[in-house]
């Protein structure tokens, strides 16, 4: 049986974050880096210091001190002390790390200290989240959420280039904690963010939400659903997929498919356990909904993800 009740914490659970808390930057003078598309997530903050962010198809952002940024599927994107400064790629820059710290220009005129990492995925999942973030999330150090943002981007450059025990570990942690946060303050800031993530806040369907999310074998009813929010079995139905985009029904297989899809790439269950674990009756059902959703049967999906792929060599 799956032991999920928070959709928030079920949805990073199953995306298998690969954190890479890049060296920190510090910076004197004219300086521009220019970086490429990334998949999935980037998270910076500025830990002291000024500079500017430029995301190809964005007004560009001046971010002071203890401000905070989130890139959602970045495209192309530059770091700048000015915006007039010529940018060089940030690969080669980064690469020359001592300590975890790139310096740039004389160390006695440090006037930026930035703080940077990236989020990878599970790509089999990875769209249970990426595709509710927008490209640009920024929040100010005076914002509700900015403060605290601040002093987790503060823990985490204090642990780059430090051999202590643990170190990668608590690097690991730190960032998941900031993307949640970046999450919170992202859903707090916009009067309507997209998909689940914005439903949560909504005290009915996110009663629901959480429901389906805690019990997800259990046969769920449009009905039993509408109660539990409280509300008529249309109201529901519209409410929910105003919010979240599909239809209540509709979001509840889509989760039993991300579970499922999970469970076969880990080998950690048989199709007939997991049939029985996200509430079908038999594999045969289970298995006419996941081709539906996924496109292909839990057998093919299974061999497919488990099928190492070598280098030179095409797959069928």
């Amino acid at each position: 049986m799956f032991g999920f009740q928070d959709p928030v914490a079920d949805a990073i659970s199953l995306l298998r974050p690969r954190t890479v808390v890049e060296p920190s930057l510090k910076a004197a003078g004219e300086w521009a880096l220019s970086f490429d598309r990334f998949l999935h997530v980037r998270i910076g903050g500025l830990v002291s210091g000024t500079c500017w962010l430029i995301v190809e198809g964005h007004e560009p952002v001046f971010l002071r001190e203890g401000d905070t940024f989130m890139l959602g599927n970045p495209p192309p994107y530059v770091l700048a002390s000015t915006l007039d400064a010529s940018p060089r790629p940030a690969k080669p820059v980064l690469a020359s790390a001592e300590d975890g710290i790139v310096r740039i220009g004389p160390e006695s005129e440090e006037d930026l200290y930035l703080c940077v990492g990236h989020i990878g995925f599970d790509d089999r999942n990875a769209a249970l989240l990426t595709d509710l973030l927008p490209p640009l999330v920024i929040v100010r150090v005076d914002d509700p959420h900015g403060r605290r943002l601040a002093q987790l981007v503060d823990l985490l450059a204090s642990e780059v280039g430090v051999p202590a025990a643990g170190g990668p570990l608590v690097q690991n942690h730190l960032a998941q904690i900031l993307l949640v946060h970046m999450l919170r303050a992202h859903a707090a800031q916009t009067d309507r963010p997209t998909g689940w993530l914005g439903a949560l806040n909504e005290d009915g369907i996110g009663t629901a939400l959480r429901a389906v999310h805690s019990d997800v074998a259990h046969s769920w009813t449009l009905k039993e659903l509408a109660e539990i929010s409280n509300m008529s079995r249309s109201a529901f139905a519209r409410a929910f997929k105003n919010h979240v985009g599909v239809p209540p029904l509709e979001y509840l297989i889509q989760w039993r498919m991300s579970l499922a899809r999970d469970a076969l790439g880990r080998g950690t269950q048989s199709i007939s356990e997991l049939a029985q674990a996200t509430g079908y009756l038999s594999e045969s059902a289970f298995s006419t909904a996941f081709r539906r959703v996924v496109g292909s049967s839990p057998a093919q999906f299974r061999n497919q993800v488990r099928q190492p792929v070598h280098a030179g060599t095409k797959e069928a």
